[in-house]
């Protein structure tokens, strides 16, 4: 059974790049899965969790742009960006709403590794956090569970996700669009129930939190360090 460096999803119209992509990735160790266009990735984002994503800004339908806008907030997987020489603006555009690095075609098979492998080097040091104590409270994404003062508390998944992804941003606002986006729920108030069945696993005193807060108007922060 090979160990395999990571997983990696390849998003590009072109069936030559692709293919030469995904040949020379596989050659050097990594699992390599490929979507054709921005749709058919959506759809294997959602049930993959890719360790990296290549993604072509210039294709049919929905661009590579449009992928990073809609979903990057949601997968949180670091993406490069194949860019052609002279779509300078795409490269910044792309950076600014999320991408991770950008490479222009032509590139070289060698180079397109090396970023890789920083961008995975980065990711490892700065891993998200699955398990995390502070205080008399310890949070284990693993188990979905939090045990306060030795009491056992069970998270479900959509509790699961807002805890990962604000432990992972401590001292960061989250405002509920932000939260919707993540979940898929748009309604505020299910949002504001969802926040406070959460407080009432984490806090002592669940109407005066210490670590869930709420900035009136603004959206909810969670304070661990």
């Amino acid at each position: 059974m090979n160990d395999f460096i990571a997983h990696i999803l390849i998003v590009d119209d072109d069936d030559g790049i692709r293919s030469l992509v995904k040949q020379y990735l596989n050659e050097n160790n990594f699992l390599v899965t490929t979507s054709s266009s921005a749709e058919d990735a959506e759809e294997k984002v959602l049930i993959i969790k890719f360790d990296l994503i290549i993604l072509d800004v210039m294709m049919a339908g929905k661009s590579g742009l449009e992928f990073i806008k809609y979903n990057k907030f949601k997968i949180d997987t670091p993406i490069i960006l194949l860019t052609a020489k002279g779509e300078a603006e795409d490269r910044v555009s792309g950076l600014e709403i999320g991408a991770d690095d950008y490479l222009p075609k032509p590139f070289e098979p060698k180079e397109l590794i090396l970023r890789i492998k920083n961008i995975l080097n980065k990711t490892k040091k700065n891993n998200q956090k699955r398990i995390i104590e502070f205080d008399n409270i310890k949070i284990d994404l693993n188990k979905f569970l939090v045990i306060r003062n030795e009491n056992e508390f069970k998270i479900n998944n959509t509790e699961k996700i807002i805890l990962e992804k604000m432990i992972n941003n401590p001292g960061k606002t989250f405002s509920r669009e932000d939260i919707g986006k993540l979940i898929n729920l748009y309604t505020e108030r299910s949002i504001d129930v969802i926040i406070t069945r959460l407080r009432k696993k984490i806090e002592t005193d669940p109407k005066n939190p210490k670590y869930l807060q709420t900035l009136r108007g603004i959206g909810y922060v969670l304070w661990i360090e």
